[in-house]
């Protein structure tokens, strides 16, 4: 039999994220027997940062783009039509507000299969919060299937009008061979981040937004420091936030063991120098920070955050608390670094569950059973018969 072929489809301005990871990594890891994946990027020609191109060489995935003049641009929709008829493309995935209503209009227009991954809503413009958010999870109801990166996505596209059975819940996963600790990179990694002998390290990785709630992590900082003078704190990537978070180190007073690095590239390097990872976001899907701090064997505290504790559970593989929980980041950090033999246990836990249950491998094969399953559900070209797309994609 032929194989499936799929449209994997994304629009994004500047770097990117988690999103990125999930697409690129997950294609590369795809049965190529069974499903010939496209991966396209409708990418603004304005953006003078975007580096999904760069990241997608390094990989055996076959990647294509549509420019856009503007994030209205109409004449992205006939380039995308004549990739689908040139491709003859089954499977429209979708993964953001813009594509799935796209893919959406694709299933109408050239009888293709549309799938949605929700990655969740992030944004903080009340155009994103009060328009675009609320019509995609209108959109996503009315999709044949959706894939929720976490169970509280899933509970919100439910609650939109989506039937429970038409959303699965899919945890990331990462490559556990491709991040896999070095114990001979530590002594590296320490120097290239300014960590002198006998300090002890914590570290953060995420875009210097309000979503990821850094201001609490420095304020926990503050205080847990003054008890504890040997930590130092890194926090890895760049945003909006930078002038009013480097205020708030400074008046704190301690700038001089908390540092803000900008974006860095070698996140498996940087992890090296870590004694614990620390995420403090009030909003998550399900993170990739923390499946590579898992990965890595970095020990793991971290905020109640979407899919957070499905992926890190308390006791288990991390310490998770609530967010905007100051004093219980706190004191969850002291307990890290106060009791090792209980944060070494967790760390090997971590260790083990993404080199199972939350490996790419897996992911990609949970993916794979929902391509069939729409194949099968839906056979486009195969036979007459089947309940009918236009059905499925109706108003509930």
């Amino acid at each position: 039999m032929a194989p499936l072929k799929i449209l994997e489809l994304r629009t994004v301005f500047g770097t990117g994220g988690g999103p990125e990871k999930t697409i690129l990594l997950g294609t590369a890891r795809t049965d190529r027997s069974r499903y010939s994946i496209t991966v396209c990027y409708i990418r603004d020609e304005r953006d003078r940062v975007f580096q999904i191109d760069k990241r997608a060489q390094s990989l055996p995935v076959d990647y294509i783009e549509v420019t856009e003049r503007s994030s209205l641009d109409a004449h992205v929709w006939p380039k995308l039509k004549a990739i689908v008829a040139d491709r003859d493309i089954d499977i429209v995935h979708a993964h953001d507000y813009k594509t799935d209503l796209l893919a959406l209009l694709l299933a109408k227009q050239s009888k293709v299969i549309p799938l949605s991954t929700a990655h969740g809503w992030t944004g903080h413009t009340l155009r994103e919060r009060w328009l675009y958010y609320p019509a995609d999870r209108f959109l996503l109801a009315r999709f044949p299937h959706v894939v929720a990166v976490s169970s509280n996505i899933k509970d919100m596209v439910v609650a939109a009008g989506a039937r429970p059975d038409n959303v699965t819940v899919v945890l990331n996963g990462i490559d556990p061979a491709l991040f896999k600790r070095d114990p001979g990179r530590v002594a590296e990694a320490r120097a290239r981040y300014g960590a002198l002998d006998g300090e002890v390290v914590l570290g953060a990785v995420g875009r210097l937004e309000s979503q990821k709630r850094f201001d609490v992590l420095i304020a926990s900082f503050a205080r847990l420091s003054s008890e504890m003078p040997n930590l130092r704190l890194l926090i890895a990537g760049d945003g909006s936030l930078k002038g009013p978070l480097l205020e708030q180190i400074g008046l704190a007073g301690i700038s001089s063991r908390c540092h803000l690095l900008g974006h860095v590239n070698d996140v498996r390097l940087f992890h090296h120098a870590l004694d614990v990872f620390v995420q403090s976001s009030d909003y998550e899907g399900t993170p990739n920070a923390v499946l590579e701090a898992m990965a890595l064997e970095t020990p793991v505290v971290a905020t109640d955050a979407g899919g957070t504790a499905e992926i890190a559970r308390h006791g288990r593989e991390g310490l998770i608390v609530r967010p905007d929980r100051e004093d219980e980041m706190r004191l969850a950090l002291r307990e890290a670094l106060d009791n090792v033999e209980a944060t070494a246990r967790r760390t090997a836990a971590a260790r083990r569950r993404v080199e199972g249950d939350l490996s790419f491998d897996t992911r990609m094969r949970k993916i794979e059973r929902i391509y069939d399953e729409l194949a099968t559900r839906f056979p486009r070209r195969r036979a007459g018969d089947g309940q009918s797309l236009s059905d499925a994609c109706a108003t509930r």
